[in-house]
């Protein structure tokens, strides 16, 4: 129950047989002392003034029934002792899961290159995937948007006047910060990429209960979403 709030301990615990509400589960864990830490801002790490295409917003109606259907990318930054390093993510909108990452120290566009290579390297695409991230510069550089087109994947991007249209990246960015990052010191890269991968791949993809998927962990809900 890494990091979780009141109502995820109340549905973690109600799924373990307790009757409880969550009135009680909030007085017992401010008595000791167990109240998650204040979230911290969300920091913008993408520059939409570029001179690359921008393309329409295909995901806006959306409502995905499966698996790699609509996959959702963003950037945030993570703070070690000494530098900022940047974390690159694809979420599968159905699932929630991450299917790509990387962190590293550069916000050129090998970031997010690195991320999609990993999802392409563990998902089957079919026709009619749709990727959506913001209208940044590392997702509408040439690199990027020619590898989409040639695994036949449809390329959405959300416009500048519109808030909210990646808000599911948004929010795991946030528990992300929250239930990871604000709770640790790194030392250097090499240590925030293996407590991050650890977070990833073992507790947000298969522990973690998720409020989308009716507080429960994205294994006992969507088992087909397993990575190889």
């Amino acid at each position: 129950m890494h990091g979780y709030g009141r109502r995820r301990i109340t549905a973690e615990l109600r799924r373990r047989g307790w009757r409880v509400n969550p009135k009680q589960v909030y007085r017992l864990m401010r008595d000791d002392n167990l109240l998650c830490v204040r979230r911290r801002k969300f920091v913008v790490t993408t520059d939409s003034n570029h001179s690359h295409r921008v393309y329409p917003n295909l995901a806006r109606q959306m409502v995905p029934t499966g698996t790699d259907q609509l996959w959702r990318a963003d950037i945030t930054y993570v703070r070690l002792r000494e530098e900022f390093v940047f974390l690159a993510v694809i979420l599968d909108a159905y699932s929630r899961r991450v299917i790509g990452w990387t962190l590293d120290r550069t916000l050129e566009d090998e970031l997010t290159l690195a991320a999609l290579r990993m999802a392409l390297s563990r998902r089957t695409v079919e026709p009619g995937l749709v990727h959506h991230p913001d209208r940044g510069s590392q997702y509408a550089s040439n690199d990027y948007t020619d590898l989409l087109k040639a695994k036949g994947i449809e390329i959405s991007m959300s416009p500048r006047e519109i808030l909210g249209t990646t808000s599911a990246c948004e929010s795991f960015m946030k528990t992300l910060k929250y239930e990871e990052v604000h709770r640790n010191e790194y030392r250097d890269l090499a240590d925030a990429r293996a407590s991050i991968a650890e977070f990833l791949e073992r507790i947000y993809n298969h522990k973690r209960l998720h409020s989308a998927l009716g507080y429960l962990p994205r294994s006992s809900s969507n088992p087909s979403t397993t990575v190889a």
